[in-house]
């Protein structure tokens, strides 16, 4: 019996573009450069047990880093779905899942390999003055693992070992080698159908909001993991999936820029009651299944999914035709190929910073500076120098071309 053919259900003429959509390269960038701001600023957070910490620390870092939480991280897994639909278009569901592996599979089993241990190892350092156990000895334990299915997707584990920053790699990897066969065996006509529905239903002022509610009923009855970057990992598989079918029809892009101002207020209005009943609500609010706590995450949830909505609509706008393309590439085209070697290399590098600047006996905030700096500059020296000019780091760190 013939294996049914690898295909997506078709946009209806006229409804889906395969123009590139600038702005959303330009999100991407903005999270991934914006997490090492982010990380930094861990350092000084009261709240936030980071791998190194200031010796003296402020609570006015929670809002700041509220405001990323609550959408960057769904921004990426959005927008890895929306590339996902394009990709298996032009690839099949096999030949996506084949880049997958290459692209994301290769740059995490180098990275877990190689600098995923040096933030785990500086928390040890950090937090006992007496810690003298070598970088080489600490490997060994660290890769002292073992296999076990309690944690989906996360299949290695042990005493020491973590996912680190690397988890959105792992859980974007699982996600997609889990649309791809999921795709190879649905009937298209049947997602077509029903992607059609979805869209028409998009005419109605306010319906492109309703996608919060799934994401509102994980919040409130799964939690919100904080080592996830504050949402629950099925969660993101929600957003990643509502990316895969927003690329199917246009009509879902023009519902976002129609109620992009509508979902801006709703969603700047629901993370302000967001961040004062987590504060509120007692015990832990990001697992506790009390009323209160569970209020608090269906708040943040709601908020999440408008913000995306907000700055999905706001950013699309028409823009006059782009010059020629040269031969050399702009800083744009050289950030974009460089956006997932930064993200692998960032948080090492940013740990590593943190645990010489915290110890100099200046303030907090000239910290803060030196911090971001440095970490910027080290990572563009790597991404340049290490990762950048040959084929065999390019494929290593997932570097298209």
């Amino acid at each position: 019996m013939a294996a049914p053919q690898e295909s997506v259900p078709q946009p209806q003429a006229g409804t889906a573009r395969t123009a590139r959509r600038p702005e959303l390269d330009v999100i991407r960038l903005v999270v991934v450069i914006g997490l090492v701001f982010f990380h930094a600023a861990l350092v000084f957070d009261t709240r936030d047990d980071y791998y190194v910490k200031n010796a003296t620390t402020t609570e006015a870092t929670t809002w700041i880093a509220g405001l990323c939480v609550v959408w960057a991280m769904p921004a990426l897994f959005l927008i890895a779905g929306l590339g996902s639909w394009h990709s298996i278009r032009s690839r099949g569901a096999g030949g996506f899942a084949r880049e997958r592996l290459l692209r994301l599979g290769v740059p995490l089993v180098v990275a877990t390999l190689t600098i995923l241990p040096l933030p785990p190892w500086l928390r040890l350092k950090a937090a006992d003055p007496g810690y003298d156990e070598s970088y080489p000895r600490f490997l060994l334990r660290f890769f002292d693992v073992h296999l076990s299915l309690t944690d989906l997707p996360f299949v290695v584990r042990g005493e020491h070992f973590e996912s680190g920053h690397l988890w959105f790699v792992v859980l974007l990897l699982a996600f997609s080698l889990v649309l791809a066969p999921l795709v190879a065996w649905l009937p298209a006509d049947r997602m077509a159908r029903v992607l059609d529905a979805a869209a028409g239903a998009m005419a109605r002022r306010g319906v492109v909001l309703l996608p919060a509610l799934p994401l509102a009923v994980i919040g409130a009855l799964l939690g919100m993991e904080e080592s996830f970057a504050g949402w629950s990992r099925w969660a993101y598989l929600v957003f990643f999936l509502y990316g895969f079918a927003l690329a199917a029809d246009d009509r879902f892009r023009a519902a976002m820029r129609r109620d992009a101002v509508p979902a801006a207020i709703a969603g700047i209005a629901l993370f302000a009651a967001a961040g004062v009943a987590l504060d509120t609500a007692g015990g832990d609010p990001f697992t506790d299944l009390t009323l209160p706590a569970a209020v608090a995450r269906v708040l943040f949830a709601t908020a999440g999914w408008c913000w995306l909505v907000a700055i999905l609509g706001l950013l699309d706008r028409p823009r006059p035709a782009a010059p020629p393309a040269s031969d050399s590439p702009g800083v744009y085209a050289y950030l974009g190929l460089a956006a997932l070697p930064l993200y692998v290399l960032h948080q090492p590098i940013v740990v590593a910073m943190a645990y010489v600047v915290v110890q100099w006996q200046i303030p907090a905030p000239l910290k803060y500076v030196v911090i971001v700096a440095a970490s910027f500059a080290i990572m563009f020296v790597v991404y340049e120098f290490g990762v950048r000019r040959t084929r065999p780091t390019r494929l290593l760190f997932g570097v298209r071309g």
